[in-house]
């Protein structure tokens, strides 16, 4: 039976990826990339329920764990890598009116690969398109980069031809502000009436609407670069959008202290051992250079470790920084540093790699994690780091903490 008020969110995620393998389920600043649209869809007052299309059963299993339903596997002709939208979604509509029984009246759908989305944007589209009865579709678009009028075909001999001639007079000549607005759809939303997919057999219709998306919030993932991109707008903390992490808190200003975990954050979290059974570790030299910089700042810094091998020692004194090992209970630990250097926990940060570092991360105004973070760490944390533990970790969050006037001085 059909419910013009009730809402599916779709997202349509496969296995199969050619530019990024795999990259629905890569960790995208903690959590795997298709999190934050199955986040966008729980978080909507207007969605009713939140289904993953994909024929991939791995992520199937993480897209359950992140609250999404997966009533069905999508067959796999509906996954090759030239598979449009429409069938997939008349596929996900047939068997959900078949087997289950229902019908929505609207279905929205949220791309993988646009994961930054203002709060309360899917259900703006849902409004717009409940309050417009005439209207098929409501489509995310944001102003675009290039104007259309300044663009241009090339004819056979070199000859250029405009790629639009509806507008002013010689377009491609006048200002900028004297030129027709023009939009860029974005990925990020997409609101259509299921009859539009079902009957008409289209994923937008006649009349489409557009809501527009704050540009700076325009991501979409299709290369390597643009997830670096994409991630660093994630983590950079200037942006609030959706996020199954919740709200990442910034680096404080200032930063008071430092808080470092040992192994897999001043190492590489490998040890090597002899036949005597010593223990050696790797570390980064740029780190020392960096934590020297942080202490002629004014910065506080300790190592608080569980480690018990004399290794710690060497390294913290070769460093010059405090450190406490042997520790049993990291989060008490750091609550009596704090007390006892007189520290604002406000001020302080904690770099942390492992399950035992988590429960620190809320005694501190922000959390940083190294990008080979245990998975748990990496979402929990307020920042994920671009380089791995033992490998530059410390030099970046030292050169974070300084920020960009200082540490070119590093």
């Amino acid at each position: 039976m059909v419910d013009a008020l009730e809402v599916l969110a779709l997202i349509p995620a496969r296995g199969g990826s050619k530019s990024i393998p795999r990259k629905n389920l890569r960790s995208f600043a903690g959590h795997p990339l298709l999190a934050y649209s199955i986040a966008a869809g729980l978080q909507a007052r207007r969605v009713d329920r939140v289904v993953v299309s994909t024929d991939d059963p791995e992520i199937a299993e993480v897209a359950a764990g992140y609250g999404a339903e997966i009533p069905f596997l999508r067959p796999e002709v509906l996954a090759a890598d030239d598979a449009l939208d429409l069938p997939v979604f008349q596929h996900a509509l047939t068997w959900l009116a078949r087997e289950a029984g229902w019908q929505p009246g609207i279905v929205v759908q949220l791309r993988p690969t646009s994961p930054l989305r203002p709060a309360g944007l899917v259900d703006r589209a849902v409004d717009l398109l409940l309050a417009n009865e005439s209207a098929d579709s409501v489509r995310g678009v944001v102003p675009s980069g290039q104007n259309p009028y300044k663009m241009w075909r090339m004819a056979p001999g070199g000859k250029l031809r405009p790629l639009l001639d509806d507008g002013p007079a010689e377009a491609y000549n006048r200002p900028r502000q004297e030129l027709p607005a023009s939009y860029w759809q974005s990925g990020h939303i997409d609101a259509i009436r299921a009859h539009t997919i079902l009957d008409k057999g289209s994923m937008s219709g006649d009349l489409i609407l557009g809501l527009e998306v704050d540009p700076r919030f325009t991501v979409d993932i299709d290369s390597q670069a643009d997830w670096l991109r994409a991630e660093q707008l994630a983590m950079s903390g200037g942006l609030e959008f959706v996020d199954p992490a919740g709200p990442r808190r910034p680096l404080p200003s200032p930063v008071l202290a430092v808080i470092l975990d040992f192994d897999g954050v001043l190492t590489d979290n490998r040890v090597w051992v002899d036949k005597e059974g010593r223990e050696s570790v790797a570390a980064h030299r740029g780190d020392g250079w960096g934590i020297s910089q942080l202490q002629k700042a004014g910065v506080r810094l300790v190592v608080l470790s569980t480690e018990t091998n004399p290794v710690v020692a060497a390294r913290c004194r070769k460093l010059g920084i405090a450190f406490e090992q042997g520790v049993g209970d990291k989060p008490t630990s750091l609550q009596a540093w704090l007390q006892r250097e007189g520290i604002d926990p406000a001020g302080a940060i904690y770099v942390g790699n492992d399950e035992n570092d988590i429960g620190c991360f809320p005694l501190v105004g922000c959390a940083l994690a190294p990008a080979d973070a245990h998975p748990s760490a990496r979402r929990k944390a307020d920042r994920i780091l671009r380089q791995y533990g033992g490998r530059g970790a410390v030099r970046e969050v030292c050169d974070l903490v300084l920020g960009p006037t200082q540490k070119g001085t590093l």
